[in-house]
């Protein structure tokens, strides 16, 4: 058998522990205060439970994620343009409402409307004002949406 078809040592195993970075290189880790300490929880928590190696690959996940953390603080004080961390209530053209809060990548929550900043609605919210008109592409053509309400928790 060709020598490129097998394993250099065959009792080698994959490691447990190798984890793809959760954004491309370059890309900053932003993450809510709240974020951060959700995610130092859990960390204590899995390394409280001991070594069991199905822990290891989130052990090791959260730990790069800390490690890369760039945490952002809300505005100090009442801001009126988008930005990270924001709450955002936006109404649609049949004049329905949403709310979405635009977090980093590992807090997304879609459950709870909770957004990655990379999301096409986040970057098409961010730096917006109340009263504007934003547009970003979905699946189904471009959709378009009015800024009613931005608020920081």
């Amino acid at each position: 058998m060709s020598k490129a078809f097998t394993r250099e040592s065959d009792a080698e195993e994959p490691s447990l522990t190798r984890v793809p970075p959760p954004l491309p290189p370059g890309v900053k880790n932003y993450m809510t205060p709240g974020g951060v300490e959700k995610m130092r929880e859990e960390l204590k928590r899995l390394v409280e439970q001991g070594k069991q190696p199905a822990l290891a690959p989130r052990i090791a996940y959260l730990t790069q994620s800390l490690q890369s953390a760039v945490v952002v603080e809300p505005p100090m004080a009442p801001d009126d343009v988008v930005r990270f961390g924001a709450t955002v209530t936006v109404r649609d053209k049949t004049g329905e409402e949403s709310r979405y809060r635009i977090v980093g990548i590992d807090e997304m929550d879609l459950d709870k409307d909770w957004i990655s900043w990379r999301s096409p609605i986040a970057k098409a919210l961010l730096n917006s004002k109340v009263c504007d008109k934003i547009r970003f592409k979905i699946p189904a053509g471009e959709q378009e949406l009015e800024i009613k309400a931005i608020r920081y928790d």
